[in-house]
């Protein structure tokens, strides 16, 4: 009897999700070096890597204790930070399955990669299986990085100078182009997120302009009604 594990469809899943594993797992060496190279214990990345499992509020937290805020602060910001995920999970919530132990599982590898991986399916079955093979795909791969950034620690240096800051966007970016191809009004959303996130930039902590840019999500359902009404 073949393995569910085994069939073309997750095989595909697989092939196509690798391509964010392989810049998570950069980008969680990056942090978890940087955390232990600025005066952290191994444990603290690593633990935090599995409860938070949120890279952005990470390295934001991390980097207000560096900048010496206290515990409280840094706590904050991730949290502001992570507010985006709560949109998510509405835009999920029929992807992720109806048990309350999926549920529950499900909230926690709400990433905007397996989200963006998964609605980019084209059906509900595919886009079920996809969110949760680039869920726990991503899960232990950003788990298993950060341990061994952090176990590395100082020895890898400065890790700015490798420009991993920019493995992610790209991976996004090449995630979310085909659904722009094929729905005019994803791209108006799209343009009208990106204005709003470029205008506020220069006056908003770092991470509050992707939560902004959520405002384009109006002119979607703005369209979905006009359509409805149309019909």
């Amino acid at each position: 009897m073949r393995s569910p594990l085994r069939t073309p469809m997750v095989a595909s899943l697989v092939r196509d999700a690798s391509l964010v594993w392989v810049a998570s797992g950069i980008v969680g060496i990056s942090f978890g070096a940087i955390a232990v190279a600025g005066g952290l214990p191994v444990w603290v990345p690593v633990v935090m890597s599995l409860v938070v499992y949120a890279g952005s509020a990470q390295f934001s937290a991390v980097g207000v204790l560096f900048a010496g805020g206290g515990p409280l602060a840094a706590v904050a910001t991730g949290v502001l930070l992570n507010t985006r995920l709560a949109a998510f999970g509405v835009a999920v919530a029929d992807v992720v399955g109806r048990g309350r132990l999926a549920r529950l599982a499900g909230a926690h590898l709400i990433t905007d990669e397996t989200v963006a991986f998964a609605l980019a399916q084209p059906d509900p079955e595919r886009r079920r299986t996809a969110f949760w093979v680039s869920g726990i795909g991503l899960f232990t791969v950003w788990n298993v990085s950060v341990l061994a950034g952090a176990l590395a620690g100082s020895a890898l240096g400065d890790t700015a100078v490798y420009g991993l800051d920019t493995a992610f966007p790209a991976v996004l970016a090449a995630l979310v182009v085909p659904a722009l191809r094929d729905d005019p009004r994803l791209r108006r959303c799209a343009l009208l997120g990106a204005c709003v996130a470029l205008a506020v930039t220069p006056v908003v902590p770092a991470g509050v302009p992707v939560l902004l840019a959520l405002a384009g999500l109006a002119l979607y359902g703005g369209g979905a009604r006009e359509k409805a009404v149309a019909g």
